[in-house]
């Protein structure tokens, strides 16, 4: 489906405003974005084995992923990005946010990686013309003003026989329980308004737009919080958090 970027784009600017306001702490793991860092390794496995099945590699290799383009829209300070790079991906890490490119670029030179920061807009990378093998929306979608437009841009810069990744939350009674009221409100694990849960964005909604920007569903799943356990795992439970990774036609 082709849709014509409006001179706004789909960025908020109040999400770039707060997540700007807190570029300072990206990487301290017991502060704002504890949770993200916990969240980090179940969709980084996800990611790094969907990724090993497409192109046959070994996900047990340290690098998977060597030579594999990856952009990741929405970067904030790099805690995906980097892991990636570890695996041997090309890594550009997008970000509106400034501050939060300028944390990202400090964060892995003090780790001693190569990651191309770009403080810039997903559609000022697709009107460049640049595509990669993979695209990551993670965390990303419920926090745009058009979904559909956002989408179909990603999707724009996905090579043939590439593929995108999504994860975002589904909009349940559910998820406005745990997501917003138990996440921000009571356990704390989000700083108050991290999100709104009428932006929240149903499995079916994504397949939808994912399928009107010529990609093609691959795989969807849940991810649920495993208490006792204390760690986020895969999980047939769509009801709250979900990714999806969707393949443009080779």
């Amino acid at each position: 489906m082709d849709r014509q970027p409006t001179s706004a784009g789909t960025i908020d600017d109040d999400e770039v405003a707060r997540f700007s306001r807190l570029s300072g702490q990206w990487w301290d793991q017991r502060g704002p974005m504890a949770a993200l860092h916990k969240f980090n390794p179940v969709r980084l496995a996800y990611i790094r084995d969907r990724l090993a099945g497409h192109f046959g590699r070994d996900p047990k290799r340290l690098d998977s992923l060597a030579g594999v383009g990856v952009l990741d829209i929405g970067c904030g300070g790099g805690i995906l990005s980097e892991p990636l790079a570890r695996l041997g991906a090309a890594v550009v890490g997008a970000d509106p946010s400034d501050s939060n490119i300028a944390v990202a670029q400090h964060h892995a030179a003090q780790s001693g990686l190569t990651i191309d920061y770009r403080n810039t807009s997903a559609e000022a990378l697709a009107e460049s013309g640049e595509a990669f093998d993979v695209v990551l929306a993670m965390e990303v979608v419920e926090h745009v003003t058009d979904v559909g437009l956002f989408i179909d841009v990603a999707a724009s810069m996905v090579k043939p026989g590439g593929l995108m990744f999504a994860a975002t939350l589904n909009r349940t009674a559910k998820s406005f329980a745990l997501a917003i009221v138990g996440a921000e409100y009571i356990l704390r694990w989000l700083p108050r308004g991290t999100h709104r849960w009428d932006k929240f964005v149903t499995p079916n909604e994504l397949e939808i737009v994912l399928e009107q920007s010529g990609l093609h569903l691959a795989d969807e799943t849940g991810v649920i919080y495993n208490l006792f356990a204390d760690r986020w795992q895969l999980s047939t439970d769509m009801d709250v958090n979900y990714m999806v990774v969707a393949e443009k036609p080779a």
